[in-house]
């Protein structure tokens, strides 16, 4: 697979309401704890991807249940993912789910998860 097929989209949730920096910063926290995960189960995946400019996309699921959802599909797919919860410490209550970062992973595989639900 080239490095351009492969890409990390992140998911967020649209009925938490978010402000654009605390939604920044929780996008944040999924990349590079995605990057970390992947550095450890398949870093040539990771580098590759990293080569090829690190693709990423923002995609909006309407609730908590269809972020599960996806995060329980994602790791049936053998994907690299990870789940942020929050600290608390602003808008939002401590344990509150925020984001699901998939990939880096094949753009097709991700996309077929993901392709439904819009743009950020």
């Amino acid at each position: 697979m080239s490095g351009d097929e492969l890409t990390m989209v992140l998911v967020t949730r649209k009925d938490l309401k978010l402000s654009k920096g605390k939604l920044a910063a929780q996008c944040g926290h999924a990349a590079v704890e995605c990057a970390l995960k992947a550095k450890r189960i398949c870093p040539t995946v990771l580098a590759s991807w990293r080569e090829n400019g690190a693709r990423k996309i923002v995609v909006a699921a309407p609730n908590l249940d269809a972020l599960k959802r996806l995060f329980g599909e994602t790791q049936s797919a053998g994907l690299v993912c990870y789940m942020v919860r929050d600290a608390g410490h602003t808008e939002i209550p401590a344990g509150t789910v925020t984001v699901v970062g998939i990939g880096p992973g094949p753009r097709s595989e991700i996309d077929s998860l993901t392709g439904t639900f819009s743009l950020v």
